[in-house]
């Protein structure tokens, strides 16, 4: 019997080097700058039918880590990181279906210049962009933006709320028709559809219209990663795609009946919009080799320890350098950062000390485990979808390589295809239509 198809989309780590001194990645360290890497991905990713590609970004070097750089700058830990709207561009040009979401931070750009800078996007993609809306979380990016430190969590998700309405309203200021472009009246844009915005709010205000011109989509596709409480409900109020790292089959069901919830309080129909869990899959060629990468990936992790915490120092703010490995996180650490990842660690921390922890913390699996041969994961996919209900999945592989593409678009998406648990092809020509087309 042929499955239910879910949607497929895939978290690239930031938009540069790649899973630098790790085996497949070539000569990552001299050609990081080039984006043939990305292209061939966008190329691979939209034969496979993938709803979109998500560029993760961040604007600063961490140095959460011993109060120091070296570590990141070292290992290529998120830098050199390039901007992701250059990035973004260049894939919409070697692509005609698949979306394209790069990220931006609420705190770094005016709305008014993220609006026109993502309905310039949209236009020349023809309709596939998304915006992944992010309220930042590291005090070194705030400084490089002129503030002292970032706003606390909950204000910053406050002012997210206000920002979007700008964007919305700026969206929204070219009605559709307003471009005529009759050449026998002379006339290009008719006046009387297009309006000022005018808007005055606590934190934002502009006065628009956006000069830019429409958005094929109207309202770019937007995508959020909202894990704590508030940023659930912002992500319920906003999103037409969510992101989710929720460990275990109970806990995924639980966090989209969550924001269901919440978007039926908001006015909004579920249906609207995609929760997509991450996974890391294992493939192999036999069921041994699958289980045999998989323990090289943990040995791998056990030896990089320091690097792994390094990265989660770098969302969550906190400078595990200073703390003894062999003990467990103390219970007063508390992070004005990515407040989900760190409720995550200390469930699956349960007592550990923070060495035992990082063994197993997010190095393999991420929502359920995925190891095996391409059929096996591809029928674990669809039992897990069933059990949670949808919407489908976003991959999250630490090392973007070739062969990790390929493994993929020849491997599982067939297997998953067979099984009808995918689209052989896309329905529309736009992002959003089809995100919604099931």
């Amino acid at each position: 019997m042929p499955g239910t198809p879910f949607h497929l989309a895939w978290f690239l780590q930031g938009s540069s080097a790649q899973a630098w001194g790790e085996a497949w990645t070539g000569n990552i360290g001299e050609t990081w700058m080039e984006p043939e890497l990305f292209l061939n991905m966008a190329r691979t990713l939209e034969r496979a039918c993938f709803d979109y590609i998500l560029l993760e970004d961040s604007s600063y070097v961490g140095e959460s880590f011993g109060g120091s750089t070296e570590i990141y700058l070292k290992n290529a830990i998120a830098v050199p990181r390039q901007d992701p709207s250059v990035v973004a561009a260049l894939m919409t040009q070697v692509t005609s279906r698949i979306g394209i979401v790069p990220t931006f931070g609420t705190y770094a750009y005016h709305p008014y210049l993220l609006a026109r800078l993502v309905a310039t996007l949209d236009q020349v993609s023809g309709g596939r962009i998304g915006w992944n809306a992010v309220t930042g979380s590291s005090d070194f990016a705030a400084m490089n933006f002129g503030m002292q430190g970032m706003p606390d969590h909950d204000l910053r998700y406050d002012m997210a709320d206000e920002y979007m309405e700008v964007c919305r309203g700026l969206w929204g200021s070219w009605e559709p028709g307003a471009i005529v472009a009759d050449r026998k009246s002379g006339i290009l844009v008719d006046h009387t559809k297009v309006h000022a915005v005018n808007y005055q709010g606590k934190f934002f205000s502009t006065r628009g219209p956006l000069n830019s011109g429409p958005a094929p989509q109207g309202q770019p596709v937007i995508a959020q990663a909202g894990g704590s409480p508030r940023g659930r409900k912002f992500a319920a109020a906003h999103a037409d795609t969510i992101v989710v790292h929720a460990k275990g089959i109970e806990a995924m069901k639980a966090y989209r009946d969550d924001v269901h919830k919440h978007m039926v309080a908001q006015g909004r129909k579920p249906s609207d919009c995609k929760v997509l869990f991450l996974i890391n899959p294992i493939i192999g060629e036999t069921m041994e080799e699958a289980q045999d990468r998989k323990k090289k990936r943990l040995a791998i992790a056990m030896e990089k320890i320091d690097e792994r915490l390094a990265h989660f120092g770098k969302v969550t703010n906190i400078d595990f350098g200073r703390f003894d490995l062999d003990k467990p996180l103390p219970d007063h650490v508390t992070t004005n950062g990515h407040q989900a990842n760190l409720e995550q660690y200390r469930k699956m921390a349960n007592g550990r000390s923070i060495r035992e922890t990082m063994a197993s913390f997010n190095a393999v699996d991420l929502s359920v485990e995925l190891v095996g041969t391409p059929d096996h994961i591809a029928a674990r996919m669809g039992e897990v979808m069933e059990e949670v209900g949808g919407d489908g999945f976003l991959f999250s592989m630490p090392n973007v390589n070739r062969r990790t593409l390929a493994e993929i678009e020849d491997g599982l998406v067939p297997a998953l295809q067979d099984r009808g648990l995918m689209r052989k092809a896309y329905e529309h020509k736009q992002f959003r239509d089809n995100l919604l087309a099931y």
